[in-house]
């Protein structure tokens, strides 16, 4: 696409240099750029993308979307503009033939419950309508083929590329996780979004936001953003929220679509009642515009339920049969590291979980409590160059609600791992109740010696991360993977 047509409709302060330049994409990140692409040189909060520009047009950028104009530059022609973020967004989505405008555009956003919820979206939308694709934690699921995510939410010129790829692969939908980080620097910006679902709000990224208020500002953005004006054929606009979370009317202020609620304690529109959880899954009862509905899920724990019941609210509000909806959630596969079982030989309790938050820890060691009377084993960390206000609240949380508990290292990059146990471990009221190894294969294998079949071990924290990441390397380490290792040589040797 030329230049010139390219930036056609959008309100660019200027442009030096030539607009008949043929562009091949746009791209916010210099390691990644293809010749012809336009560079976006965006300021992020400690990197200035201006530092970044040679490298750009080493690799053959064509041209740059700054905000101040660089009489140094030569052969490579300078879009300016003071908001660089605002218009990456507007450039992507023309550039991409404005893909959301082709899908149903599901977004999840909230603390906990997102990765399981979009997965569980996914699951129902494409066995209802066909292939949905998948922006997430995990990974980028787009047709056929699988990309392991660098982030949850992606650069707004990434996610305007994947969204057109996924209509080349034959996606009707696509469903996305969508972080407070990506809200609040526009990397969704100009997404339209016909569901938008909030799970939760607990204390998490407080390092980032300046306080919980500011926290549910920012996620208030993308239900105000909804706009009922543009509304595609065959879908309705609809928010969907959480109504046992006392943020949920903040959250929903200024927004102008109809309203889905759900929940388990509160008055709703659609209410989980007389929940019954065993090792197997979970059943309840449905109440949706008095009636009664049986609901089995093949997923343990109380906030499985929430997750089930916003996924419900999603079909409904798409005109999906509930009949159509409990058929389909019954088949749902497990997610991965999300209360994940690890198949072992020695005939362990192993779960692997992404709780790397109070909350998301409590609720799943309190799943775990009602599922096993024997001891329960936590081995957790925090990770570094995040949220330091919530590390001896997890340790709280642990020593609330487990038997043993086990502080290790969890991905410190670049801190100093003893520095983070350190504040964990001010959050235990008793000495006795935890042991500390830094290592966490090390740590793994003293947990795994000392737990027998009747007890419950969790390791916390990593979930699905195939990789822990330090200061200066990044170490492959899948938390289900070492844990399956370690019991075989405990199993083979006697010791690991």
């Amino acid at each position: 696409m030329k230049l010139k047509k390219l930036l056609k409709d959008i309100p660019i302060l200027e442009v030096r240099g030539p607009k008949e330049v043929e562009i091949t994409g746009v791209c916010a990140n210099s390691k990644f750029l293809a010749p012809g692409n336009l560079f976006v040189a965006k300021k992020g909060r400690t990197v200035e993308g201006a530092q970044y520009i040679p490298e750009a047009i080493a690799a053959g950028a064509v041209a740059i979307l700054t905000d101040i104009f660089d009489p140094t530059l030569k052969n490579v022609t300078q879009i300016i503009h003071p908001d660089v973020s605002k218009i990456e967004g507007l450039i992507a989505a023309q550039y991409n033939q404005f893909p959301s405008e082709e899908l149903l555009m599901v977004a999840i956003t909230g603390t906990n419950g997102k990765t399981t919820t979009s997965f569980l979206i996914k699951h129902l939308l494409g066995k209802y309508y066909g292939p949905c694709g998948l922006i997430g934690t995990i990974e980028y699921i787009i047709g056929e083929h699988r990309y392991r995510a660098t982030h949850t939410t992606p650069d707004v010129s990434i996610n305007y590329k994947l969204l057109r790829e996924m209509i080349n692969e034959g996606c009707s939908s696509a469903i996305m996780e969508v972080t407070s980080h990506a809200l609040d620097q526009g990397r969704v910006s100009g997404i339209q979004y016909d569901v938008v679902i909030f799970t939760n709000l607990t204390p998490e990224h407080l390092d980032y936001h300046s306080s919980m208020d500011e926290y549910c500002q920012v996620k208030n953005k993308i239900f105000r953003d909804l706009n009922p004006d543009k509304k595609k054929k065959g879908y309705q606009k609809t928010a969907i929220v959480n109504a046992d979370d006392p943020y949920h009317k903040k959250i929903l202020q200024g927004c102008r679509v109809p309203v889905v609620t759900y929940g388990i304690d509160s008055v709703a529109d659609l209410q989980a009642t007389d929940i019954r959880l065993n090792a197997g899954g979970t059943k309840y009862l449905l109440r949706y515009q008095d009636e009664v509905y049986p609901i089995k899920l093949p997923l343990i724990g109380r906030f499985n339920v929430y997750n089930s019941l916003a996924t419900i609210a999603c079909g409904i509000s798409q005109g999906i049969p509930l009949e159509n909806i409990s058929k389909i959630i019954r088949s749902f596969p497990p997610v991965p590291g999300r209360l994940e079982l690890v198949p072992n030989k020695l005939g362990l309790n192993i779960y692997v979980d992404f709780a790397h938050t109070p909350d998301a820890l409590a609720n799943a060691l309190k799943t775990l409590r009602e599922l096993n009377s024997g001891r329960i084993i936590t081995l957790f960390g925090c990770g570094g160059d995040r949220d330091r206000l919530k590390r001896p609240n997890m340790a709280e949380v642990c020593e609330q609600f487990s038997d043993i508990c086990v502080v290790t290292t969890d991905n410190p990059r670049s801190e100093d791992p003893e520095a983070i146990i350190s504040d964990i471990t001010k959050g235990f009221q008793k000495a006795s109740s935890y042991v500390v190894e830094i290592d966490r294969r090390t740590a793994m294998e003293k947990t795994l010696h000392l737990a027998t079949p009747e007890d419950i071990i969790l390791i916390a924290g990593r979930g699905h991360e195939p990789y822990q990441t330090f200061p200066h390397h990044t170490l492959e380490f899948d938390d289900r993977k070492v844990a399956t290792e370690i019991c075989q040589n405990i199993s083979q040797k006697g010791t690991p």
